[in-house]
C-alpha cells in the first residue's frame, strides 16, 4: 500500500468545541420534581405573544438532582405545527451534559390533547434517549390556560 503523502489543509476544516457556561450556582437552580413545576417553568420561559400564535418545541435539560440546566427553543413552525429534529434536541443535550430533559411545544388553538404526530414524536426521542442514557422524563403540550403531560397520562 502506497503511503499518501498529500498535505492536508487544516484551514479548511472547521474547528468544533464543546462547551456549557453557567453562572447560576447548582443548589439555586430550580428542581422540577412533577409536571405541574416544569408546566410552570416552561410557561414562565414561552413569549407570551407567540403562545397562541405559533408552535414552538421547547427543551427543559435537568441535571442527576433534577435541577434545571436550562431551556432552549430547538424549533418554532406555523399556526398548526413545528418541524423537531431529534439531533438537534439530543446534541443540545449532550453539550450541556444534561442526565435527563423535558420537552413542550404549544398548541395555538389551546387544545391540549396531542396529536398522532406529538405521540410518534414522543415515541422517537424516548427510543433515543434509552439508548444515550439521557431519559426523556415528559413531553408536554402546553397553553396559556394549562398542559397535558404524556408522564401523567402515562405516555412514556
Amino acid at each position: 500500500m502506497e503511503a499518501i503523502k498529500e498535505k492536508i489543509d487544516l484551514s479548511s476544516v472547521a474547528e468544533i468545541s464543546i462547551g456549557y457556561s453557567c453562572q447560576v450556582k447548582a443548589s439555586l437552580r430550580p428542581k422540577v420534581n412533577c409536571s405541574r413545576q416544569a408546566y410552570q417553568l416552561f410557561l414562565d420561559f414561552w413569549q407570551k405573544d407567540r403562545i397562541e400564535l405559533v408552535e414552538d418545541f421547547q427543551l427543559m435539560l435537568l441535571n442527576r438532582s433534577n435541577r434545571v440546566l436550562g431551556i432552549c427553543t430547538v424549533s418554532s413552525g406555523g399556526t398548526s405545527g413545528t418541524v423537531v429534529d431529534p439531533k438537534i434536541v439530543f446534541a443540545t443535550a449532550l453539550k450541556a451534559n444534561a442526565s435527563s430533559m423535558i420537552v413542550a411545544h404549544n398548541h395555538p388553538s389551546g387544545n391540549l390533547g396531542p396529536s398522532e404526530p406529538d405521540k410518534q414524536l414522543t415515541k422517537r426521542l424516548m427510543e433515543i434517549g434509552r439508548a444515550l442514557d439521557l431519559p426523556l422524563l415528559d413531553h408536554m403540550i402546553v397553553t396559556l390556560e394549562g398542559y397535558y403531560s404524556f408522564a401523567d397520562e402515562g405516555g412514556l
